[in-house]
C-alpha cells in the first residue's frame, strides 16, 4: 500500500477525530427560534412540530429561565397575533403592544446576556397573509413594501432586540432597514441578518400551522427564491452584502448545502446563518420515532453538515435538546 493511501491513523482515537472538523457545534452557535402569541397566558402545543408551543409573554420566564441557566445564548421571535385587526399594511406587526416588542422588553429586564433577535415580516399580520404590499394589478408593489418592513424592523430595534431579521424577500428591503437603522442612531447597535437566500420550500408546513401565517391566496413563488436558482441565491447574497447586512442566512438549511457553501465563499467576512427550518426538524423528529435511526444521532449529523458547509450560526427547533446534549 502507498503511503499517501493511508489515511485511517489520523482518525483512529476519538480526540483524534474530533480534530478532523474545521469547527464543531457549541451552545453559542444556536438561536432558538420562539412563537409568541398575543394571549399572556398561552401555552399552545403545535401538534406538526412536535415539542414546540405557542408562549404567551406571562409563561415566557418560566419557559427559558431553565434553558438560559442550561447555557442557552440566543433566541429569535416570531410573533402570532391571534386577536388582533389584520389589515393589507400589517399595521399590527409594530404595535407597541403586540406579542413580539412586549416579550423583547420583557426579555432584555429577565435575562440581560440573552441575545434577542426578531424575525420581520408582515405575513402573520396582513389580511392576504402574504410578506409585502400589494398594488391595485395585485402584484406586488416592491418600494412601499420594503419601507413598511424597515419601518417594523427600526420599531424592534428600539424596543430593544439586538437584531433584527428581514424573512420577506422583498427586493431592496435589506437597504431600507439598514438606513432606517443609521438614521434613527441604531447602525451600530442593532445587528442586521438577512433571509439572503430563502427559498420557496415545501418544508415551511409546520412553521406556517404554528404562526398562523399561510397566504390567503396564491403562493410567495413570486418573491422567495425557486428551489433549482442556485445562480440567484448568489446574486441575492450578494446583493444582501452589498446593501449592508451584518449577517447572512440560508433557508432551509439541508436541501441548500450547496447554497451555504456559495454564501462562505461569497460573504467570507461576515457570520453565515441557515435556519433548519420546521419540516427538516418535523421530518428528523418522525423518523426517530418510526424507529429509522437514533434522534440524537440524527440531529447532530444534520446540525454538523451546516457546520461543515460553512455556518457558524444555526437556527433550530433542537436547541434546548443540544443544550443538555453539548453536556453530556
Amino acid at each position: 500500500m502507498e503511503i499517501s493511501s493511508v489515511l485511517q491513523g489520523g482518525y483512529q482515537h476519538p480526540l483524534s477525530r474530533s480534530w478532523q472538523a474545521q469547527r464543531t457545534l457549541t451552545k453559542s452557535m444556536l438561536m432558538y427560534p420562539i412563537f409568541i402569541t398575543d394571549e399572556p397566558d398561552a401555552r399552545v402545543e403545535i401538534p406538526s412540530l412536535p415539542g414546540q408551543c405557542r408562549w404567551g409573554v406571562n409563561k415566557l420566564q418560566e419557559f427559558l429561565e431553565p434553558l438560559v441557566k442550561k447555557g442557552l445564548r440566543s433566541v429569535i421571535l416570531f410573533g402570532v397575533p391571534l386577536h388582533c385587526d389584520k389589515d393589507e399594511r400589517g399595521t399590527p406587526a409594530d404595535d407597541p403592544n403586540g406579542p413580539v416588542i412586549a416579550s423583547i422588553r420583557l426579555l432584555r429586564k429577565l435575562f440581560p446576556e440573552l441575545y434577542i433577535a426578531a424575525d420581520v415580516c408582515l405575513c402573520e399580520y396582513t389580511s392576504h397573509g402574504h410578506c409585502g404590499l400589494f398594488r391595485q394589478d395585485g402584484s406586488i408593489d416592491q418600494a412601499p413594501s420594503a419601507q413598511r418592513i424597515a419601518e417594523v424592523a427600526l420599531s424592534y430595534a428600539r424596543a430593544g432586540a439586538h437584531c433584527v431579521a428581514p424573512s420577506d424577500m422583498m427586493d431592496g428591503r435589506i437597504k431600507a432597514i439598514k438606513r432606517a437603522l443609521i438614521d434613527n442612531g441604531y447602525g451600530n447597535q442593532c445587528t442586521l441578518m438577512s433571509y439572503s437566500a430563502k427559498f420557496a420550500s415545501a418544508l415551511y408546513g409546520p412553521f406556517r400551522d404554528a404562526a398562523g401565517s399561510a397566504p390567503a391566496f396564491g403562493d410567495r413563488k413570486c418573491y422567495q427564491l425557486p428551489p433549482t436558482a442556485k445562480g440567484l441565491a448568489r446574486r441575492a447574497i450578494k446583493r444582501d452584502v452589498a446593501e449592508g447586512a451584518d449577517i447572512i442566512m440560508v433557508k432551509p438549511a439541508l436541501p441548500y448545502l450547496d447554497v451555504i457553501q456559495d454564501a462562505k465563499e461569497l460573504a467570507e467576512d461576515h457570520p453565515l446563518a441557515c435556519y433548519q427550518v420546521s419540516g427538516e426538524y418535523a421530518m428528523v423528529v418522525a423518523g426517530a420515532r418510526a424507529g429509522v435511526y437514533d434522534l440524537k444521532v440524527m440531529a447532530f449529523e444534520t446540525v454538523e453538515s451546516m457546520i461543515r458547509a460553512g455556518c457558524t450560526l444555526i437556527l433550530t427547533y433542537f436547541t434546548p435538546q443540544f443544550l443538555d446534549w453539548l453536556d453530556e
